[in-house]
């Protein structure tokens, strides 16, 4: 092909095009048959294509630049007619070789034409871009901008500001400096433990309960209290808090403690030791030690540990082939909790009634969905610093059970109860009826009473059915009738159904036991109500009779 062709193709072609345009030789020029493709669309005027005629210009005029440099001395082409005329006269390919030869001298002796480099590439994208503009009336420095391109431009600030903004509400909290993990090997009969230690003195306190105040508790209470009536024979001066974190809450045999909290007293003092698991298969010796601990202890005190803990260590002991240790005495606070507090309506959830009754606020403490993956990236060689607030929260967890367990007995046998909360005096007094312990039950009762609304309602209706069962079927009644005075209109139907049987039945009351009937019609049935009344007042003819 010679250079003729190559110009030719050069002038005619490019990207956006529509359709070649063809080799002027004489009339408009190249760049003018090529600008004449884009026609006028909708009353828009028509636009030059920048990366089409224009850089086909400039790729021209370099070529004659590029033949005019050469070592023979040719003459600067200055029209295709010329072009095609020396074209004619030498083989395409040595001309392509002469310009090769002659762009690789430009850049070995660091020259530099109009607009030009070294590779000839960038500088003539840069010329494309001058030539556009000038044909366009465009000053390059400072000349009328598009109001499109204006607009954009406002646009695409507008969108990097709401980025950033996004962008900062994303920002993750700083990284907490590196801490080593507290824990030391320590070397025992059955293999290496790695254990943390901490002892708390006796005046320590969680919230608002001293800690130590679990040693003083009474085991009768504690067993009315947890309704285990097996409870009043142990020795709460040797029990033993547990707590543990594992890889996963469903339990089963893929679920591994890799950290267990114990907690003891010594004297007044209270000593929490962690058994951690560096890695999986050691857990061993780490079970053989919690097994010397549990036969020294008395019982095991523990917040859902009967439904979850206990279980679980018993599945590991089994599956690591390690003696389980005998069953202790089991105090879980969960089934307390949820009893005494159960008409709070907000659930029994350790930490929330850390807040809420012991008025301890933890700060920074780490989310409990959490700590499985916390644990599982420490194996895959994380930092250890990451599992140190989940030993400082497990940690707290073991504290909140002793200040918790001092301080629900410290109410359970409160002498004057009046001072706490309505809601939990009714959980006590139900507990306490649970527990057969008639006298404390009255005494919460009529003291949540005090504080009305459906609670009063309902602790009246308790101190009521305690009365009757005393033989106090008048007080009983009394009971009943203030409770009638709490409630709301449409809500004292259950409260006149409890008084015409007592009236009926037991004060032998009928002109009141009809008159109560026939107010608690909405809690029977048509059948049963109407029986009732037929015979209340086929009594009460009889005694008119």
């Amino acid at each position: 092909m010679d250079l003729k062709r190559k110009l030719s193709r050069l002038t005619s072609a490019g990207p956006g095009s529509q359709a070649r345009a063809p080799v002027s030789t004489g009339g408009e020029p190249p760049a003018v048959a090529a600008r004449t493709l884009v026609p006028e669309v909708n009353g828009v005027p028509p636009v030059e294509e920048a990366g089409t005629t224009t850089l086909a210009e400039v790729l021209v005029q370099a070529l004659r630049k590029r033949l005019s440099m050469d070592g023979e001395g040719a003459p600067e082409l200055d029209a295709p007619e010329a072009t095609a005329a020396r074209a004619g006269a030498a083989p395409a390919d040595s001309e392509a070789g002469r310009l090769r030869e002659s762009s690789r001298a430009d850049g070995e002796a660091g020259q530099s034409g109009e607009s030009q480099r070294a590779d000839g590439l960038v500088d003539l994208r840069e010329e494309a871009r001058r030539r556009f503009a000038a044909k366009r009336g465009v000053v390059a420095t400072g000349g009328a901008s598009d109001p499109r391109v204006e607009a954009l431009r406002q646009l695409l600030s507008f969108w990097a500001e709401r980025q950033g903004a996004a962008s900062a509400r994303r920002a993750v909290a700083p990284v907490p400096e590196p801490r080593a993990l507290p824990v030391e090997a320590r070397s025992t009969p059955h293999g290496t433990v790695h254990v943390a230690e901490q002892v708390y003195s006796p005046e320590h306190r969680h919230g608002t309960a001293p800690v130590a105040a679990a040693l003083d508790v009474e085991a009768r209470l504690v067993a009315g209290l947890a309704l285990h009536p097996a409870l009043e024979a142990v020795d709460f001066t040797r029990m033993l808090l547990l707590d543990t974190e594992t890889t996963g809450l469903a339990g089963g045999t893929g679920t591994v403690p890799f950290l267990v909290g114990l907690g003891w007293f010594e004297e007044r003092s209270l000593r929490v030791q962690q058994l951690f698991l560096r890695r999986m298969g050691e857990e061993a010796p780490m079970l053989r030690l919690l097994a010397e601990r549990m036969a020294s202890s008395s019982c095991l005190v523990t917040y859902n540990g009967k439904s979850f803990d206990w279980p679980l260590l018993r599945t590991r002991f089994v599956l690591n082939r390690v003696p389980v240790p005998k069953e202790l005495p089991h105090l879980d606070l969960l089934h307390c909790a949820r009893r005494v507090f159960k008409h709070r309506g907000e659930g029994a959830r350790l930490v929330h009634l850390e807040s809420k009754v012991l008025g301890h606020h933890r700060v920074d403490d780490v989310d409990g969905a959490l700590i499985p993956e916390l644990y599982f990236r420490f194996l895959r060689g994380a930092d250890g610093s990451e599992l140190v607030p989940v030993l400082e929260h497990n940690q707290k967890d073991l504290l909140l059970l002793a200040a918790l367990l001092g301080d629900l007995v410290r109410r359970f046998q409160a002498e004057s109860p009046e001072r706490q909360d309505p809601r939990d005096l009714l959980g006590f007094a139900q507990v306490a009826e649970r527990a057969g312990d008639a006298e404390r039950a009255l005494s919460f009762a009529k003291a949540a009473a005090e504080g009305g609304g459906p609670v009063g309602i309902e602790a009246l209706m308790l101190a009521s059915r305690l009365c009757r069962r005393a033989g106090d079927c008048e007080m009983a009644a009394v009971h009943l009738q203030r409770a009638l005075t709490f409630a709301k209109p449409g809500q004292g139907a259950a409260l006149h159904l409890s008084l015409t049987k007592l009236y009926e039945h037991s004060l032998k009351d009928l002109p009141r036991a009809l008159y109560h009937a026939r107010l608690a019609a909405p809690v029977e049935l048509p059948e049963d109500h109407k029986l009732r009344l037929e015979r209340l007042e086929r009594r009460l003819s009889r005694q008119g009779a």
